[in-house]
């Protein structure tokens, strides 16, 4: 369990973890039980030892952060045993913060807040930064109780230490950003304190700092109009326009800031650390056409409220002023901006929230400068327009007219600079061929006539331009699919991006800076340049010389391999490289980064998406393994097999390989199995199977990380790529790393988020052929539990597998307690065809009845119990009445023997429990006229000692099902016990009939109803020829 994080069953510790968990550990053992004096000893002695300081500063932060009661005492140690201001601490924080402020407990959310404010009180240096990231998990469109406390707890420490923030001119700009953003969504009544506080103290900082303040650029504006109907800001706006220099000296008015291009700082510090990874991996990783189940996942997680949907406006800024593609995503089959805003645009469901997103993607167009401005910033908003016109033309027509009235309405005494800056970006767009021609988008047919004419009226210049021949074609070849994940439609990967496969792409390259989120230096004008997305990262990385050469003799290798075309005579030069790398020694060893680099840029046809060969005959498997690439395989191969030396220095280079490459690691194992499978016979498997595990495991020691964690990133990478290559290494990875991939749920999630239908059956026959294991019962329930909140087609196909498996009831049943009947219907339909293979037990029906009583039309028990009536009621009756008949002790008879069968170690539900789903039971019985197991006797006896045994609150809740039996005992009154038992029809004739069978008696009475025009059913019912049929009394009436 851990002290900091929220962690699940089947979460194990990463170093970070075990290393502060450690020097937790490592601090008690030194100073538990001592006072202060010799606690304080203890550390100076501690610190002397190797690596003392840095255990026990992360011990004490340890504590800080979990036990409230000692952060005191723990934040004044600290201060007395620091010899770097707090350095190691802070930065360790603040990295924890970053990366996972989400997983920390509600108890460490508290006291990290705590402790910013003590190192601000003592004014730590470089304590901003931790202030920076903190500020970074106040979210946007979130007014959930734990996002209010965090984002009114930073209010109170920045407003007490308000002479502390004035220090730092870049904070103090982006605490501005923030919370002005933030104001938009708290205009609940209960949020009216914090709303008022965050006015105030905004007011003051805007107007005492309006020159840190001005840095913001064009998107102050924007923020400033979401609120200026809040009187304080509607004053603070008259003197922006009408007396600017009240404000500041330098203050000339809003053309100053609407000119100044936001920087990304900001536009990236209103999206949570956690978002903005998703939203990278979206647009850097996710094919077109395969985008559609991550959307939705994106959607449900972060814009599923009604409050959310000013978040849209967050996404579209950062996704245009951030996320800038490189050239080679530009021309790959990577979902493109303009798609992901697309959808964003036409999923809000807010008018307000459009009109705000609309804006938010034109900003920048509005008062555009070539010289300043980055083209990077309008190309999303011209491509929306444009793909969408074929097959989504509203959204061309919304989007036109949007630009079209912005002009005249955005603010009047700027009209002529916004008509000229929405020119610029027309001409800029049309220098740098986004779109060959704006005449088959401002012309368009499908356009409404009274629009049309609008947008030739307003860009009549772009209208009369004659449209290349190839613009229908190119137009036809394009349609915006914001919807739609199907492969087989996805956009050429050529013209994806941009509509002219025969002109170049444009990025940001040459501008590119390396982006750090907590850096806070006043650096504005670098920071401005824009970088690529490949360079967009949560992390400082230290950045890599893209023109350093290799020297020597390797160097000359590379450069022929890299001109070389014929393949053989590359694996000659390949052979060659590696000749002079096994000789590699000592400081030789250096330059292996720089190697793995040249050696991946000039090989990189080899980590093609086309090698993989239809047929699996061992001829194309070969063939498919002859390149440089597979040559380096080879040679670790055969290294290993004879253990020869020179293999240390292949490994290290692989490993490197892997920075540059992350499919690397999944073309090794697909090596690995190619080579086992065509090189070794039957008898010699076992051996080929344990060198195969071998050569992994070095790679996995020499990458630094863990057997499965490799396993997991390779097989990420692997789906992402080519789902067949991964369905066909799949096998191989669960019979050779059954301890890393057996139950592991990340690495079945995997395989199952990518697979369809057909290979899901291709899974399932490999697994009743013998040939794959994924699951094994002993320890599978907390794999259940974290299914539960997988998507629902992820859901079925791992039930499937688990059928396909064989994994018995016995092991799945203790999780149908915890099963929701809403929220977790896929594993309850699982459950549900589980159960109905079995036959009725003691343990199955205490799980059953330990569900929690609910009134969300839960059918769940009620469905088992009706399946197994129509078969063994006797036997349903009794279970359920021993079950019941035992909550009570002190008057239960004496216990059955239950004979032979597996038991199992059930929950026993209490008496409320049980008498709660008998009562919800009745109730749905009577609606189907299938009341005949109360009036059995082991149930009717049941009820009399549930009744007398229970208290006047129990008998005033449950009166209808007690009613049950107090009827019957109206009718026992004037006949023996042993006669029919039920509750008394308003066709009493019925309910009076008597044989000498007493399963006859049962039979009679099993399909009483309130209506007597049944009662000729009835009298054929009780007939003695046919007393089998009472086994099918729980059948619906219908």
């Amino acid at each position: 369990m851990s002290r900091l994080f929220l962690t699940s069953a089947v979460e194990s510790k990463d170093e970070l973890e075990e290393k502060l968990e450690r020097s937790y550990q490592f601090l008690q053992s030194i100073t538990g039980g001592l006072s202060d004096k010799d606690a304080y000893e203890a550390l100076n002695k501690a610190l002397l030892k190797e690596k003392g300081y840095e255990e026990v500063s992360l011990g004490l932060l340890v504590t800080i952060l979990t036990e409230p009661h000692n952060a005191a005492r723990g934040y004044r140690d600290l201060t007395l045993i620091s010899n770097d201001g707090l350095g190691l601490v802070l930065t360790s924080l603040s990295q924890l913060v970053l990366d996972r402020y989400l997983r920390f407990t509600d108890v460490v959310k508290g006291q990290v807040v705590w402790l910013l404010r003590e190192m601000i009180k003592n004014a730590v240096n470089n304590v901003e930064n931790l202030c920076w990231n903190l500020m970074r998990h106040a979210a946007g469109g979130d007014v959930s109780a734990k996002n209010i406390t965090l984002i009114e707890s930073l209010l109170d420490v920045l407003t007490e230490y308000r002479s502390w923030l004035d220090k730092f001119p870049l904070l103090i700009a982006s605490v501005v950003y923030t919370y002005l953003r933030l104001i938009e969504d708290h205009n609940a009544p209960y949020l009216a304190n914090l709303r008022q506080k965050e006015v105030t103290f905004l007011i003051s900082l805007i107007r005492e700092r309006f020159n840190d303040c001005i840095a913001i650029g064009r998107d102050l504006v924007r923020l400033l109009q979401n609120v200026a109907r809040i009187p304080e800001f509607e004053q603070l706006w008259r003197d922006i326009l009408t007396a600017p220099r009240t404000l500041s000296p330098t203050f000339t008015g809003v053309l100053q800031l609407l000119q100044a291009r936001t920087s990304r700082r900001y536009l990236q510090s209103r999206l949570t650390p956690e978002m903005e990874r998703k939203l990278v991996f979206f647009t850097s990783q996710v094919r077109f056409g395969n985008h559609k189940r991550y959307q939705d996942w994106f959607q449900r997680q972060y814009l599923a409220t009604p409050e959310s949907q000013s978040l849209r406006c967050d996404i579209i800024r950062f996704i245009v002023g951030v996320i800038h593609p490189t050239n080679e995503l530009l021309c790959s089959d990577i979902i493109p901006r303009w798609a992901v805003i697309g959808w964003l645009l036409t999923t809000c469901t807010s008018s307000v929230a459009v009109s705000n997103a609309k804006l938010a993607l034109f900003y920048d167009w509005l008062f555009f400068d070539s010289e300043k401005d980055n083209i990077m910033n309008i190309e999303p908003a011209i491509l929306v327009m444009h793909h969408s016109m074929r097959s989504h033309p509203a959204v061309s027509a919304t989007l036109l007219d949007f630009l079209c009235r912005i002009i005249p309405n955005f603010h009047q005494p700027l009209t002529d600079k916004v008509r000229t800056g929405i020119f610029s970006s027309l001409r800029k767009i049309l220098e740098k061929r986004v779109v060959p021609s704006l005449v088959p988008l401002f012309d368009n047919a499908k356009l409404d006539p009274e629009l049309r004419n609008m947008v030739r009226e307003t860009f009549r210049e772009f209208c009369n331009a004659g449209a290349p021949e190839s613009s229908s074609r190119l137009e036809e070849a394009h349609s915006a699919r914001f919807d739609d994940g199907e492969a087989d439609h996805r956009i050429n990967n050529a013209v994806n991006n941009h509509v002219l496969d025969n002109e170049p792409a444009f990025s940001d390259d040459e501008e590119e800076q390396p982006l750090t989120i907590s850096a806070l230096e006043e650096d504005s004008d670098e920071d401005d340049d824009d970088i690529p997305l490949s360079k967009v990262r949560l992390k400082e990385k230290t950045q890599d010389k893209l023109d350093e050469s290799v020297e020597g003799p390797i160097g000359d290798l590379l450069v022929k391999l890299h001109q070389e075309k014929d393949a053989e005579r590359r694996c000659g030069l390949m052979e060659d490289i590696i000749q002079n790398l096994v000789t590699f020694e000592g400081d030789d060893e250096e330059a292996l980064p720089v190697i793995a680099k040249t050696l991946c840029h000039y090989i990189q046809e080899d980590f093609g998406e086309d090698f993989f060969p239809e047929s699996l005959s061992e001829g194309k498997l070969l063939e498919s393994i002859k390149s440089p690439l597979f040559v380096l395989f080879q040679t670790l191969h055969n290294f290993s097999k004879q253990d020869e030396e020179g293999k240390e220095v292949l490994y290290k280079l692989t490993a490197e390989m892997r920075n540059f490459r992350d499919s690397v690691g999944y073309l090794l194992l697909y090596f690995l199995k190619v080579q086992s499978r065509t090189e070794n016979k039957r008898e010699d498997q076992t051996k080929a199977s344990a060198l195969k595990v071998s050569v992994y495991k070095e790679y996995c020691q020499y990458s630094d990380k863990k057997i499965d964690a490799s396993l997991l990133d390779d097989l990420v990478a692997c789906h992402v790529s080519d789902t067949k290559l991964m369905m066909w290494i799949v096998p191989d990875l669960f019979r050779d790393f059954k301890h890393q991939t057996v139950n592991n749920a990340q690495i079945i999630r995997v395989i199952i988020s990518a697979i369809d239908s057909r290979q899901l059956q291709t899974l399932v026959g490999k697994v009743l052929q013998g040939h794959l294991v994924m699951f094994k019962s002993e320890n599978i329930l907390p794999l259940l539990k974290l299914t539960l909140s997988w998507e629902s087609i992820e859901q079925f196909f791992f039930w499937q597998l688990i059928h396909a498996h064989d994994i018995s009831i016995d092991t799945v049943l203790p999780l149908v307690t915890q099963l929701d009947y809403e929220q977790h219907s896929e594993a309850l339909t699982a459950v549900t065809l589980m159960l109905k293979q079995e036959k009725p037990n003691a343990d199955y029906v205490k799980y059953l009845f330990s569900r929690d009583i609910s009134d969300n039309g839960d059918l769940f028990v009620f469905t088992i119990v009706k399946y197994w009536c129509d078969e063994y009621i006797d036997k349903v009756a009794e279970l359920i009445s021993s079950l019941l008949s035992t909550r009570y002790p002190s008057s239960s008879p004496n216990k059955r023997k239950r004979t032979g069968g597996k038991t199992l170690s059930a929950t026993v539900p209490s008496s409320d429990q049980v008498l709660g789903h008998l009562e919800q039971l009745r109730i749905i019985c009577e609606r189907h006229d299938c009341m005949a197991i109360y009036t059995l006797d082991s149930m009717q006896r049941a009820l009399n000692i549930a009744m007398n045994n229970s208290t006047d609150g129990q008998k005033k809740q449950f009166g209808q099902l007690f009613a049950l039996l107090e009827e019957e005992e109206e009718v026992s009154a004037t006949k023996s016990r042993s006669q029919g038992r039920g509750r008394k029809p308003v066709n009493k004739g019925s309910a009076t009939t008597t044989t000498t069978s007493t399963s006859n008696k049962r039979a009679a009475v099993r399909d009483i109803c309130d209506s007597s025009e049944e009662s000729s059913e009835e009298e054929e019912i009780v007939k003695p020829k046919q007393p089998k049929k009472r086994k099918k009394v729980m059948s619906d009436s219908d």
